[in-house]
């Protein structure tokens, strides 16, 4: 098939160059050529990436902050400079703003317990979307009760775009915090998240953006967007797992409680008081991920190459070309389309449960994720109990687009 979209395309980015950076792509499934369309769950990592791990883990392994050896001063050192170039990668102004945390999930929880359990009181609100993953529902939850606060929610519209309108008419003086996500996991949807950040601005409530999927596709400035907290992971942008970034303004992070308590993140202790350490170190208790947040930060450094804006053309691209060549298709309706969004195509087929397209899909090795993609008030709002979801990252190709609608025809064809 041919389109504007694979004009752009092929003119954006030398995808097969870039594909040779990626070994597991090479990999047969059920005998056919694996296509790797589940990138929003987890990306995978290219040589380089690997190469920094291998490199960290063979001569330059040790604990860190804590001895005076080669090995540990090596070791610290890399470790803090993964922390500046992750500053970096989203327009942090300190690198003391950065915070290592085992991933969006962590991030997220941090501010929820830390911040919420020592700000929020009877009656106060929380302001979140239809469109957040479980991750930034439940912990805001769990303090909700806890404190005797409410959480309100923005509705979204039928093509899944927030009601902004809505949203403004939530803020109240009982607003305190809003929680929202940057990208949909589910639908793609971006969010206007400066708007809604200059909108709570204004009514001085603090704000915390979900950038789990927007980091690994969209240029991302914190500065710019001005929020107080941003969170993201390591393993949807070319990273390890186990890793994910806190940022947040050094005035919040020095004014909120630990999460955690252990070692490093002290001044001093005593039976009677404890003294904790500045910023970052207060929220990084314990022997931290040294691996994965110094493999964090070639990914990020692998990323910054090949160029965040171009990754972001290119994706915008191959979505546009999947939503045309799959939204043609007889029987199947497509969840999930706003004007502006990102590299995630979510669909139902007919007749036939997700489940059971992701397994015919998976004999012609093609791996999508199927489910409620830990956001089931979205499945709700749609009145579906789940979907079927390509997700794309910038290895991907028109050809992989084209085995992903093969497939869906095949499963068609199965079920009559």
């Amino acid at each position: 098939m041919s389109s504007p979209a694979s004009r752009n395309l092929a003119a954006s980015l030398d995808v097969a160059r870039i594909r040779q950076d990626f070994p597991i792509l090479d990999l047969k499934v059920n005998s056919k050529p694996l296509t790797f369309l589940d990138n929003a769950a987890s990306s995978q990592m290219p040589k380089q990436v690997m190469d920094r791990w291998l490199k960290y883990q063979t001569t330059q392994h040790a604990n860190i902050h804590r001895a005076v050896h080669y090995l540990s001063e090596t070791a610290t050192a890399e470790y803090e400079a993964a922390r500046r170039r992750l500053q970096k990668f989203i327009n942090a102004r300190e690198e003391r703003e950065v915070i290592f945390t085992s991933g969006t999930t962590e991030s997220i929880n941090l501010v929820a317990h830390g911040w919420g359990r020592k700000f929020l009181k009877q009656g106060d609100e929380i302001i979140l979307t239809t469109l957040e993953h479980h991750s930034n529902i439940v912990p805001w939850q769990m303090v909700a009760e806890e404190a005797g606060a409410k959480i309100r929610v923005v509705p979204i519209f039928d093509n899944g775009e927030l009601d902004f309108v809505a949203y403004e008419k939530l803020f109240n003086p009982r607003t305190k915090v809003t929680c929202f996500t940057h990208v949909s996991n589910a639908l793609g949807t971006i969010n206007p998240v400066r708007e809604m950040v200059a909108t709570a601005r204004k009514h001085g409530v603090v704000t915390l953006v979900d950038g789990a999927q927007a980091a690994p596709h969209l240029p991302v400035d914190v500065q710019a967007i001005d929020c107080d907290f941003y969170a993201f992971s390591g393993h949807k942008l070319c990273g390890p797992t186990g890793i994910g970034i806190l940022y947040g303004k050094a005035a919040l992070l020095e004014a909120i409680q630990p999460f955690k308590g252990g070692g490093d993140m002290i001044l001093s202790v005593t039976f009677e008081k404890t003294t904790y350490a500045p910023i970052p170190a207060k929220f990084e208790a314990g022997t931290p991920p040294i691996a994965a947040a110094i493999t964090l930060g070639a990914a990020v450094d692998y990323l910054t190459g090949v160029g965040m804006d171009r990754i972001a053309a290119h994706e915008t691209d191959l979505l546009g070309y999947a939503t045309e060549t799959v939204g043609v298709l007889p029987g199947v309706r497509i969840i999930g389309t706003a004007e502006k969004k990102a590299a995630v195509l979510s669909f139902v087929v007919d007749g036939v449960h997700p489940h059971d397209v992701g397994t015919l899909l998976n004999e012609d090795g093609v791996a999508i994720r199927t489910g409620h993609h830990c956001a089931q008030p979205v499945m709700q709002r749609f009145k579906v109990p789940a979907t079927s979801r390509a997700s794309f990252a910038f290895y991907n190709t028109l050809a992989e687009v084209d085995a992903l609608v093969a497939s869906i025809r095949r499963v068609q064809k199965v079920f009559g």
